[in-house]
């Protein structure tokens, strides 16, 4: 006999591409909306964390896999992420006179968050094998596609010195770091 209760799905077969309408880590899930259009797609943070990121800035590109449910269009895999467009943001002053190209040539270090506060804007994180911390501002995890970060969690960055200390220019999902 069938449980009523039990959702009744389909095999994921579509893949669509769009933009992060909005996403909260504290409650586990947000939306996508399709370059299509047409409903908005749940996405959980299960399938998130299954893509290697505990968050998402609100505008990143996103390529997915949906399933229909009973109750609509949800996420079942994410296949890729890309930073939402920053260009109209003015770089942090910090990073002034700092090239793209010094960015990129910056080693990409894995490394674990100690704390972030949002509303703060921002947090520090330790790389392995380092003492120092290393300052990460909520602007950088914006343009790095992230919106939180959470205690303990793994990821992997690029740092420069500046005046005030290290400082991460670029926060990336662990994976990148371990490749």
């Amino acid at each position: 006999m069938l449980d009523r209760n039990v959702e009744q799905t389909r095999q994921p077969d579509t893949r669509v591409a769009g933009y992060v309408k909005w996403f909260d880590p504290a409650k586990g899930f947000g939306f996508l909306v399709s370059d299509e259009g047409g409903p908005d797609i749940l996405l959980h943070a299960n399938v998130l964390r299954n893509f290697g990121q505990g968050s998402v800035a609100d505008g990143a590109r996103i390529s997915v896999a949906v399933q229909t449910t009973t109750r609509g269009l949800q996420a079942v895999e994410v296949l890729e992420i890309a930073p939402p467009d920053r260009s109209d943001v003015a770089p942090l002053e910090e990073f002034t006179g700092v090239s793209p190209e010094e960015i990129a040539a910056a080693p990409l270090e894995p490394a674990r968050v100690k704390w972030f506060d949002k509303a703060k804007g921002f947090g520090f994180a330790n790389v392995y094998g380092r003492s120092e911390d290393i300052f990460i501002h909520v602007e950088v995890l914006r343009r790095s596609g992230l919106s939180d970060l959470l205690p303990g969690e793994a990821l992997a960055l690029r740092s420069i010195e500046s005046n005030r200390g290290r400082m991460a220019v670029e926060v990336l999902a662990w994976e990148s770091g371990v490749e």
